[in-house]
This record gives structure tokens, sequence and C-alpha cells, in this order.
């Protein structure tokens, strides 16, 4: 039965190995979640789910693979081996519990009952005071309560909780789901590498141990220099015209980027890239800086990332004046040529579905001066993109 849960985290493609699979069988082996199907959902996440956000997808998963069991026919609990009954009984009643057991004449007598019981039964039933089923207050079934009973199936009655997959409290952590400031910090967050640089400003514990040690047991301090982020990123961001519709996703994208890099220069440009860009919307004009000014001012081991979603005219970015906006003497894949000489790692974040940028040629020239390394605006997207410039 366990195989259709491995079926369906399959289907829902989440990297589940084998040696996961085998971690999650010893561990029900040694009774880590036992006869409680929230205990099992939360041990099978926390052994088969490495990244939170495949939490999402591994309750679509686990909410099918429940939805098969939880229908089975009643009498197909009465493979139940006893001593598994038995050993629920030892572990979770209390002599309290255990007392109004005896109320029925004790273990043996209620394990006699039920066991005629499912003999007697021959259809599913739902309420009442008898037979095995969901709600009312038999002694064996789901979702009512006695005080001396054997419950089958889900948790249910007196807990009263949702199922916890159900809530799908993850849902917003998924690669592919709905874009949020906390999305891009976890996928902008791979980017990051630290190094130490400046005035000795930190304790170097390893350091101080050994040279200690060495001394014969005498304090030796060590210090060595505050971790800083190393990394440096150029963003620029496409601005007005078509990229409207993404101003919200490009907002979170900038705010996540300011969080995340402390090295982080940003410009504006409108559709593609010419000889100029500039820093404030409000300061169009007075805010520019000449592209050849830009290759000056900032090494190559800047990492660049252009967000837009490449979708103008072809003749835009091949030809003598094909800007929209002001007449460039040089086409704009000659300047975004010289971007991407100068600077050794640059790729292309697309806020529009890739199955969208087949259908536009500028989306697919862009493609090519970027050598194919446009990504969209995802948090899959921005994972494949951190590791490209890494």
């Amino acid at each position: 039965m366990l195989l259709n849960l491995f079926d369906a985290l399959r289907e829902e493609k989440l990297p589940v190995t084998l040696r996961e699979w085998l971690d999650l069988l010893a561990a029900l082996e040694a009774d880590l979640a036992f006869a409680d199907i929230e205990q099992f959902h939360a041990l099978a996440r926390a052994v088969l789910v490495k990244d939170e956000r495949h939490f999402d997808r591994f309750d679509r998963a686990f909410g099918r693979f429940w939805d098969g069991v939880s229908t089975l026919p009643d009498e197909d609990f009465a493979r139940i081996p006893e001593d598994w009954l038995r050993r629920e009984f030892e572990r979770r009643f209390s002599d309290e519990d255990k007392a109004k057991i005896e109320q029925l004449g004790g273990l043996e007598e209620l394990m006699r009952r039920f066991r005629e019981r499912l003999a007697e039964q021959k259809e599913r039933h739902a309420g009442g005071n008898r037979w095995i089923g969901t709600g009312g207050t038999s002694p064996f079934g789901s979702g009512g309560f006695h005080p001396g009973g054997i419950r089958l199936g889900p948790r249910g009655g007196g807990r009263m909780a949702a199922k916890v997959w159900e809530r799908r409290e993850y849902r917003n952590l998924d690669g592919d789901a709905e874009l949020s400031p906390r999305n891009f910090k976890t996928a902008l967050r791979r980017l990051r590498r630290f190094a130490r640089e400046g005035a000795q400003m930190e304790l170097d514990l390893p350091a101080t141990i050994a040279a200690t040690a060495r001394e014969g047991g005498l304090l030796d301090v060590k210090l060595r220099p505050e971790r800083h982020n190393a990394v440096k990123v150029l963003l620029f961001l496409d601005i007005g015209g078509s990229m409207d519709d993404h101003v919200a996703a490009c907002e979170a994208l900038f705010g996540a980027a300011k969080s995340e890099f402390k090295r982080l220069q940003h410009f504006y440009f409108h559709n593609f890239i010419y000889d100029h860009v500039w820093s404030d919307n409000q300061r169009r004009s007075s805010s520019r800086l000449a592209v050849t000014e830009l290759l000056r001012r900032y090494n190559p081991d800047y990492k660049v990332v252009f967000v837009g979603d490449a979708a103008m005219g072809p003749y835009e970015i091949t030809h003598t004046g094909g800007s929209v906006e002001h007449w460039n003497e040089e086409p704009g894949a000659v300047w975004f040529g010289r971007i991407r000489e100068h600077f050794r790692q640059l790729v292309w974040i697309n806020p529009n579905p890739p199955a969208q940028w087949r259908y536009t040629a500028s989306t697919q020239l862009v493609r090519e001066l970027v050598e194919d390394r446009m990504y969209p605006l995802t948090p899959d997207g921005l994972n494949q993109a951190m590791r490209a410039l890494m």
C-alpha cells in the first residue's frame, strides 16, 4: 500500500530517491509513527522532502495517497494484526482509559467482540452505536466517541482537526508558484558568496583553540576579518510599455535583490539596451549613464542580470535607429555585445512564461544574444539563473 505513496510522489515530480524511501521504511520499523496518520504525514515529509519548495507538491501527493487508503472497504481493516492493536492500547491508553475498557469486560473481551462484529457486518455504516463505521458511539470505528473502544482508520471525533495536507500551508513555496518576496529571497540566496576582507573584527574560534593548545593552555586569541557578501551585481530593469503588466513582480524582485546583495547597482532601460541607461526614472534625463562609462566603471567580475519581457519589434535590436525613444547610431545588438564581452557572467530574466517565448521573434533574438541564458521569473527560474552566474 505504501508503494502508492511513492508513485504519487513521483507523479508530482518530487526528487525522491530509493535511499530516502528506505529511510522512511526504517523509521516506520522503529515505530517513529504508528497508527496515527498525522504523525505519518509529518515523518514522511521530514524524511522524503529535502527542499521546502516541494512541501506543497508533497501535500498534494499525500492527499491523493490517503484518499485511496481512506476509501478501502471496512472489512479490509480486519487484516490489521491483533498485536498491532494491542501495542496501540499499551502505548496510548492511560490507566483511566484502561479502567474504562474493563467496563466492557477487559481487552480480551473487547477484541473478541471486535472480531465478531467484523464477521457480522456486511456493508459500510455511519452513525449508531453498534456497527463498525464512522461517527456515532459504537466502540469500534472512526470519527465518533466511545470511552473504551477501538478506532479504525483516520483519527476523528474528539480531535476534530483538519487534515494537515489539505490546508496546503506551503503552496506559495512551490518552484512554479505565484511569486512572493520570500520566494525571491530564497532563490537569490543561492548566489551569495562570502569573503573575508578589511580589519580584524571577528573571533576566529578554530584558530584560537589551535593556538591555545600550542601554547600549553595559555589563551591565545586569534581574530579574522568580518565576513562580507562579496558578490557584486548589476541589475538592468526594462521599464514601461509591455513591462507595466509585470510591475509587481519586478518590484518584489528588486526588493529581494536589495535585501540579499549589499553590492547591488541597478539601472533602467526601455525595451532594449543602447548607448545609455539611467538610474532614476523620475530624473531620467539627469541620471543617465553612458554604457561606455558603465563598462569603464564596473569591473568584469560583476554579475549582470537583465530583467525584461524581450517583446518588441526585431528592428529595435538589429537596426540603426531602431530605438523607439531616440536615434541610436549603432544597433542595440552591438551595444549588448559590448556588455556581454566585458562581463564574464550574464543572464536574462523574462517575466513571460517560457511557452510564449517562441511566438515572439525578438525574444528568440535576445535568447541568441545571451547564449540561451534566459530564464523565467519564477523561483525555479531564478534558481537556474543563479546557478548560471556562479
